[in-house]
């Protein structure tokens, strides 16, 4: 995944609270077991040396009925939260740190892959669309106005009825052109990994016969959704999730493939070095929700290493100690690299990289 959304949480440097709460308010009394988990979270913090500054804007957040949700995210800076998300799941853990770097590793962990998509349903008329990317959704209908292009065939044209039926199908074309051209476009915009199109058999055939051939090579055809008002979209919603989870789990393995053939470097003291260098197209990080292992790192976001000597060396007057998991999240995020969490990786500490040159 691409770290764009945090790069802004290191613009007003550290240290940070990290939180990780569970919010859910789905039970009687709910409200009082989250303020009776934030106390206990708060005063673990204030014994680390996170000041109120820093914890009430948090507490304000967790505890407002306003931002409910099973599980939230938030980091914050003295007198401010930089950057705070709802969990779809209670958190793995309930975290709360103060620590030069913000703990963003189980959030993005926790978050998965955001898979930019389009979604599409369509009918004879037209279509609806949705273009998801960078954790927002924007939705647009496409419909060619001519309110004198009929759009049914009733078969009661008597002689004229084979005009009318012609009339009727350019109808159909013409709408089915324009929703291509607007999928196309928006596709490009995002570069959508996926597009899935459901909706009126016909208009399927229809849009999909003037889509170009990099956009139908992510298309997916959903058998069930519909324009239709009132329509149940819980199945084609289901299918949008696995095309999804399909293009993730073969980006992954791509990448362990790749990881497996050569430009990479394995392990923890060689990723480092190439993220200094910025070499780095991917680090790929096995997800290890108890590890507590740490290194050392500098102000700047490259500046890490397993050897607070070698940093010294690059100039670092004070090294750090901080979690790895932080450390290669924040170099990650200012190199414009991506990071994979993978099921699997063959390097002693779990940790790879893939290298651009």
């Amino acid at each position: 995944m691409r770290l764009d959304f945090i790069r802004r949480l290191y613009e007003r440097g550290g240290p940070y609270a990290s939180v990780y709460a569970d919010t859910d308010r789905s039970s009687e009394g709910a409200a009082s077991v989250i303020q009776r988990r934030w106390a206990h979270l708060r005063e673990r913090l204030a014994e680390e040396g996170a000041p109120a500054s820093a914890l009430d804007p948090i507490g304000e957040l967790l505890l407002d009925s306003g931002w409910a949700a099973p599980g939230r995210a938030a980091f914050a800076v003295e007198g401010a939260v930089l950057l705070t998300e709802p969990l779809a799941a209670r958190p793995r853990r309930q975290t709360a740190r103060w620590s030069p770097l913000p703990h963003v590793v189980p959030l993005l962990a926790q978050r998965g892959e955001h898979v930019p998509h389009v979604e599409v349903l369509a009918d004879r008329a037209g279509g609806d669309v949705a273009v998801v990317a960078d954790g927002r959704r924007r939705e647009l209908t496409v419909e060619v106005a001519d309110q004198d292009r009929p759009l049914q065939k009733t078969g009661q044209g008597g002689r004229s009825q084979a005009n009318f039926d012609r009339e009727v199908e350019e109808g159909w074309r013409r709408n089915a052109v324009a929703l291509a051209e607007v999928v196309e476009k928006e596709a490009h915009g995002i570069g959508a990994e996926v597009v899935v199109l459901a909706g009126d058999p016909k208009a399927r055939a229809l849009v999909t016969d003037h889509l170009a051939k990099d956009v139908l090579r992510r298309l997916t055809v959903a058998e069930r959704g519909s324009r239709a008002p009132g329509a149940d979209l819980d199945h084609f919603r289901q299918e949008v999730e696995r095309a999804c989870r399909a293009w993730t789990d073969r980006r992954c393995e791509e990448l362990l493939n790749t990881y497996a053939a050569g430009n990479a470097v394995t392990g923890l003291t060689e990723t480092a070095r190439a993220l200094r260098d910025r070499r780095v197209g991917a680090v790929l990080m096995h997800d290890d929700p108890s590890s507590t292992a740490t290194m050392w790192i500098g102000p700047e976001p490259t500046q890490l290493s397993t050897d607070p000597e070698e940093l010294a060396a690059w100039g670092v007057e004070e090294p750090m100690r901080e979690r790895v998991d932080a450390a290669l999240a924040r170099a990650v995020a200012a190199t414009d690299a991506e990071l994979w969490f993978v099921p699997r990786l063959e390097s002693p500490d779990g940790i790879g990289a893939l290298l651009r040159f």
